[in-house]
Formats: structure tokens, C-alpha cells, sequence
């Protein structure tokens, strides 16, 4: 390109990232949204809030009466409590209250309280509304409306009443503090007065079943010669441990005497020596004869060695020692027979400690389930007391209360007469009218705009869509045909000739190609104007000395010979049927037919009508053409069918360098919009942007400025 080229902002993505404020409505965008559906939604807003004040003012006036009364502890005059406890203790409590407040019941004894005077003033507001001569007996008496409205964080209770009669208002609403003051009276005497029969009847049973259970519980005690069950407890304890202890005393004796028992019987069994084993050993009878033998067996030793052995006193000593040895083996088969007895009295002492354990133990077993047996009975006897001497204090409770009535609520403050009405509230009504007014006007509005999902703003193109806005082109439908598409080429100033060299200038900012190169010019829907913009766009690149061709590309419906006012033999089709040469200069080619229609500025038709022109456009022959098309002039133009009538314009696209979109204001629908973009942009092409076309100049107005800031914003803020 000639000119050096700005950065494009890329596929919407990457416009999105570049600059984040075009994603949102500024105030601008809502302003033109309300300017565009002023007259639609003002009407209806006017009629609805006037409807709404005057509805509202037409209710019959109501007056305002407030009483309040507060409730507080009962005085204590003795540390009781009532069966009927009227006082308020939480939230609960005045909750309660309010609900009776509100009840049928209560509203009942105010209406039969009143008296014939006041009767009449509350059928005062009834019979000015009946008809003249209604008899004023047949008419109804009006209670109004009453609200019991607790004050926060307090027991004080306001009672309000609103009444079409200012002086009945005030009589209802002291009528409800006393008729609510009577009934906490009446019901505090007659709960208090029911609740010492009913006490009285069931302290008397009470007592018999409490005489009956401590009966039953002697009579037990009696049968289990039971004096005191934990002293009882103790003692049969005691004996088991005694008889615990003994047993496994004696089974440890035992233990000792069968270990001795073993030992010597292994002695035996292996021929040793039983003086060897200690309780053999030491025996009170073995012992000295222990000793003895040692002592003859040393004297013997020593005969021996002065002595032979036939010496008498070897002879003698020897006797001895036999003697001795006899007795002290006769002393251990006695020591033996003495720890076989020990070993059968420590059996037998096992066999008694165990009979007296099992016996101690049945003993615990059976005092234990006695204990079961007299403890329940206790614990019937003793609750049956608790609840009768419960039940009896609860009684002389109520006696005394029953005799010292008090009401834990007093009047406050008494309704006064109010002559002023509360509603209709003129000034509330005025004012809630117009909220709902201006309300309406901005729903009905901005709801419009989000219904309408026709093109018709910047925001629609560069946020929603996701493109760049070219340029706007304003209505030129009051030009004439043969002016309005050759603005560019007559170098005259007319309306829409600045609008077109904007779009010339935001072209060669968003281009990213040098020349030379091709652009497609299509749009949604027939009615567009992207031949306008395709004649007028051409007409701008040629008037500043780029050598442009703008071709036909319409092959069903061809329209641009008759605005250069040519003739459409020669174009396309017909160098395809006539087998599409490209030898020589294309500009000179007769099947061609491409015509100078100004400075720069060459028009290849479409050469006829074809019903299926996709034989053409995708013909490799189309592709070479374009191509050496670009090669002989700077900037080749291809004036596209509507993507939303036909496929050729996609095919058309795939030969083409770059696009630009035409949306004709208030007539193609943003969805479609975004979606042959989708297809244009997933075929790999450059879509430069979108041309908005046909709006108002006071419209233009609104968004041309709006536009070129964006522009601004976009071009040189994203350089700094």
C-alpha cells in the first residue's frame, strides 16, 4: 500500500482485548436508545402513570387513630405464680398477644360494647355514601381497619384504626384497648378459678398413691428382714471378701504343699539323696538324727585310721551308724506321711473356702436382686411424695392468686380525633406516578432495544457483532439514481460524498494489505445498498489515483450496467462460455467487455444472468482471472449478491483478499449479521468491517460523533 498502513485490530477477539469499554453500552448508546423510542414509550408511560394517579386518587378518604397501651410485670406481692400467667417474657409472649389482637373473637366483644351513640357515628360514613331515605337501621356498622404495631425493642403496642370518619376512628381504637384489657381480666379469673378444682382433685390422689407406694415399701422391707438395706449391703460384702481371701489362701497353700509332693517324688524316682530337699532336710525329727549320723561317720573315719576293721570298736561304731541310719530313714518316711496329711488337710481347707465364697457369693446375688426390688419401690414411694408436695405448693399458689387479680397491662396513650385523611396521600401519589412513569419510559425503551435485534447503532457493530464500523453513509433515497451512485466520480459536493471518503479512510487504516489487492462488498439481505457503497467506494480509491475495476459479481440479478447506463453484453459469463482466454491485454478483450467509466475507474459486468453461477465462480478459470486482474490494476472491487439469498458471495470470498460488510439501518438482524461473519472469518478472510447505510441525518447526527471518537480512540490510543 502506498500509503503506510495502520495496525488492524483483528478478529473481534483480539478487539477485545485491545480495548475492553467497547464491550459495554456507554450513557450515548442508551441516550439514542431513548431518542430512537421516544414517542413509542413516552405515550405509554404518560398513560399508565396518569391512569395509576387517578385510580389512586379516586378512594374514598380514610382518617388515622393510634391508641397505644403497654404491657409490664405484675406487681409481686408474695414469691407465687399463677396457673394463668399473663405477663410478657419474650417475644413469644407479645407475638400471642398481637395474634388475639387481630382475632374475630376480640373484634366481636369491641362491636357488642358499643353503645347506640357510637353505633351511630360509625354508620355515619355508610349512610353518606347510601342512597337518600335508606334506613339507617338496614345499614352495616364500618369497624375500619385495625393494626396492632408493636414498638421495637419494647412491650408498648400501638393500636391503629383507619376509618372513613376521623371521629370513629378514634372511637374504635379505645374501644380495642379496653375490650383486649377485659379480656386478659376475664380470662385470668377464669383460668385461676378452674385451676384450683382441677389441683384439688389431683393433690388428693396424689396423696393416696404416695400412702400406698411408702406401704407397699414396709411391708417389703418386713418380708426381707431388712432394717437398712445399706447396712445389709456391707455385711454381705464383707463376708465375701473374707471368704475371697481365705479361699485363695488356702489354694495357695496347696500350691506350696502339692510343689513339695513332686519334688520328692522326683528325688525317689532318680535315687537321690531326700535329705537334700529342705522340708526333709529340716524335719524336727530328721534333723538330730541328720546330725548324729554325720558326727558317728567322722568318729568312724578316724577309728579307721587306727584300726583295722575287725577292731571292736570299729565293730561298735558301725553298729551305731546302722542304727541310726535306720532311724533316720524311718524319721523320713515319717516326715513324708506328715506333709501327705498337711497335703489333704490343705485340700480339704480348698474345698471349704470355696463353698464358703459360693455361699457368700449367692447371698450378694440375692440381696442384690432385694436392692433391685427395694430401690424401685423407693423410687416410687419418693416420686409420688415429690409430685403430691409439688402439686400442693403449685395449689396454694393458685388459692392465693386466685384472690389477688391483676392485669399486667395499662392504656398509654388514648386515640385522639385526627380530622386530617391519611389517604389518598396526593403528594405520595404524585410522586409514585411519575417514578412509575419514568420507570415505564426507560423499561418500554431500553426493553425495545433488546427485543429489536435489527442493526442500529455503533454498538450493535462494534460490540455485539464484533466488527469495525467503516463509516455511516447517510439516506440518500431523495438523490437520483444517476447522481447517487457516481458521488465520487462527478467531484462534486453533494450530500454523502464526506461519508464515503470517511469510508475510504477507515479502509486504508484497517487494511493491512499493500496494492494490489481485491475487496468483496456484500451484505446480509437484498435492499442493502452494497452496490451504492461498491459504485461510491470504487469512485473514492480511483479519485485518489489508484487504477480500480469494480466487477459485477451479482450473476443472477446484475445491476451495475444500468447505473453507469451501459450495455451488458460482454462480462463475465460470457468469456467463460467463450472458454476464457487470458492471452493478451484483458482490457482489450472482447468477451470481457471491461468499460472505462471515469478517471481510474474500469466496470466489468456480468455479461448476461446465469441460474447457476457457481459453474463460473468455482472454475479455477475465476481464481486465474482475479488474479492477473491484480496484476493490471491497483485495487480490483467485487460487488457481491446478498449472503443471506445465495452461496456465491462465499464463493466469491474465497478468491478475494478482503471484505467489506454493508448493513442497511433498521433492516438486517444483528444474529444473521454475526453469523455470516463467523463464516467469512472461519474461510481465512480479511473482513475490514462493516458499512452502516441509510440512516437520517439526525441520526447521523447522534452516531457519527460517537463513532469518530471510537475511531480516535482506537487509532492513536493504541499507539501511545
Amino acid at each position: 500500500m502506498a500509503d503506510a498502513p495502520a495496525k488492524n485490530p483483528g478478529p473481534p477477539h483480539a478487539a477485545a482485548r485491545d480495548e475492553e469499554v467497547s464491550e459495554r453500552r456507554t450513557l450515548r448508546d442508551y441516550y439514542i436508545i431513548l431518542r430512537e423510542r421516544f414517542w413509542i414509550a413516552l405515550p405509554l408511560a404518560l398513560l399508565i402513570a396518569i391512569g395509576y394517579g387517578y385510580k389512586k386518587m379516586q378512594v374514598t378518604p380514610t382518617y388515622f387513630a393510634r391508641a397505644t397501651m403497654q404491657f409490664e410485670k405484675p406487681d409481686t406481692v408474695v414469691p407465687i405464680q399463677g396457673v394463668v400467667d399473663q405477663s410478657v417474657r419474650s417475644d413469644v409472649d407479645l407475638n400471642t398477644h398481637l395474634e388475639v389482637l387481630k382475632s374475630g373473637m376480640l373484634a366481636a366483644q369491641v362491636r357488642a360494647a358499643l353503645t347506640p351513640e357510637e353505633q351511630v357515628i360509625l354508620k355515619r360514613a355508610n349512610l353518606k355514601r347510601s342512597p337518600p331515605g335508606t334506613d339507617p337501621n338496614s345499614v352495616g356498622i364500618d369497624m375500619g381497619s385495625m393494626t396492632p404495631v408493636p414498638s421495637r425493642a419494647s412491650y408498648i403496642i400501638g393500636i391503629q384504626v383507619t376509618h372513613p370518619d376521623p371521629e370513629a376512628a378514634m372511637i374504635v381504637a379505645n374501644k380495642y384497648v379496653d375490650g383486649f384489657m377485659n379480656y386478659l381480666l376475664t380470662k385470668g379469673s377464669t383460668g385461676n378459678q378452674g385451676a384450683v378444682q382441677i389441683l384439688s382433685q389431683q393433690a388428693e390422689r396424689l396423696r393416696k398413691e404416695s400412702e400406698e407406694a411408702d406401704q407397699a415399701l414396709q411391708r417389703y422391707m418386713k418380708e426381707k428382714n431388712l432394717l437398712s438395706l445399706d447396712s445389709s449391703i456391707n455385711l454381705v460384702t464383707e463376708q465375701l471378701r473374707k471368704a475371697a481371701a481365705y479361699r485363695d489362701e488356702s489354694r495357695f497353700r496347696l500350691l506350696q504343699i502339692d510343689e513339695k509332693m513332686r519334688q520328692i517324688e522326683a528325688y525317689q524316682a532318680a535315687n537321690r539323696n531326700l535329705l537334700e530337699i529342705a522340708e526333709i532336710g529340716t524335719h524336727q525329727t530328721v534333723a538330730p538324727l541328720k546330725a548324729q549320723l554325720s558326727r558317728l561317720q567322722q568318729e568312724m573315719n578316724l577309728l579307721a585310721e587306727r584300726y583295722l576293721e575287725r577292731h571292736p570298736s570299729i565293730i561298735n561304731k558301725a553298729n551305731e551308724i546302722s542304727v541310726t541310719e535306720t532311724d533316720l530313714n524311718r524319721a523320713v518316711t515319717q516326715a513324708i506321711a506328715e506333709l501327705r496329711t498337711r497335703q489333704a488337710e490343705a485340700k480339704q481347707a480348698v474345698k471349704n473356702s470355696e463353698e464358703e465364697y459360693a455361699r457368700a457369693e449367692k447371698a450378694q446375688i440375692e440381696l442384690g436382686d432385694t436392692s433391685v426390688a427395694f430401690r424401685s419401690l423407693k423410687t416410687e414411694a419418693d416420686a409420688k411424695e415429690q409430685n403430691y408436695r409439688a402439686l400442693l405448693a403449685r395449689l396454694n399458689d393458685a388459692r392465693t392468686v386466685k384472690n389477688i387479680e391483676n392485669v399486667p397491662v395499662r392504656p398509654l396513650d388514648r386515640a385522639t380525633l385526627n380530622p386530617n385523611p391519611v389517604s389518598p396521600d396526593k403528594a405520595q401519589i404524585i410522586k409514585t406516578s411519575i417514578g412509575l412513569g419514568v420507570l415505564v419510559f426507560l423499561g418500554v425503551a431500553v426493553g425495545l432495544s433488546f427485543i429489536d435485534d435489527r442493526v442500529k447503532s455503533a454498538w450493535d457493530v462494534e460490540s455485539f457483532i464484533g466488527a469495525n464500523l467503516l463509516g455511516i453513509i447517510p439516506d440518500l433515497a431523495a438523490m437520483k439514481d444517476d447522481e447517487k451512485y457516481t458521488l465520487l466520480l462527478d467531484n462534486r459536493q453533494a450530500p454523502g460524498v464526506e461519508a464515503f471518503l470517511s469510508v475510504y479512510s477507515s479502509i486504508k487504516i484497517h487494511s493491512k494489505l499493500d496494492f494490489p489487492k481485491s475487496i468483496l462488498v456484500t451484505s446480509t439481505i437484498p435492499g442493502e445498498g452494497k452496490t451504492l457503497i461498491s459504485c461510491n467506494v470504487a469512485g473514492s480509491f480511483a479519485r485518489h489515483s489508484k487504477k480500480t475495476l469494480l466487477i459485477d459479481g451479482d450473476l443472477r440479478r446484475p445491476m451495475l450496467h444500468r447505473h453507469f447506463k451501459q450495455q451488458n453484453s460482454a462480462g463475465l459469463i460470457t468469456w467463460f462460455e467463450a472458454g476464457g482466454s487470458m492471452e493478451g491485454d484483458l482490457a482489450t478483450n472482447p468477451d470481457l467487455g471491461i468499460i472505462k467509466v471515469g478517471e481510474n475507474l474500469s466496470l466489468l459486468c456480468s455479461g448476461g444472468r446465469s441460474k447457476s453461477p457457481t459453474e463460473l465462480l468455482e472454475n479455477p478459470l475465476f481464481s486465474q482471472l482475479l488474479e492477473r486482474l491484480k496484476r493490471e490494476y491497483d485495487l480490483v472491487i467485487v460487488d457481491s449478491p446478498p449472503l443471506g439469498a445465495v452461496t456465491d458471495s462465499l464463493l466469491i470470498a474465497e478468491r478475494i483478499d478482503e471484505v467489506i460488510y454493508v448493513c442497511r439501518f433498521n433492516r438486517a438482524y444483528r444474529k444473521h449479521i454475526r453469523l455470516y461473519m463467523r463464516a467469512l472469518r472461519n474461510g481465512k478472510n480479511e473482513v475490514l468491517g462493516v458499512v452502516l447505510n441509510g440512516l437520517s441525518p439526525r441520526r447521523i447526527e447522534y452516531y457519527s460523533n460517537y463513532r469518530y471518537y471510537r475511531s480516535y480512540k482506537k487509532y492513536y490510543g493504541a499507539q501511545t
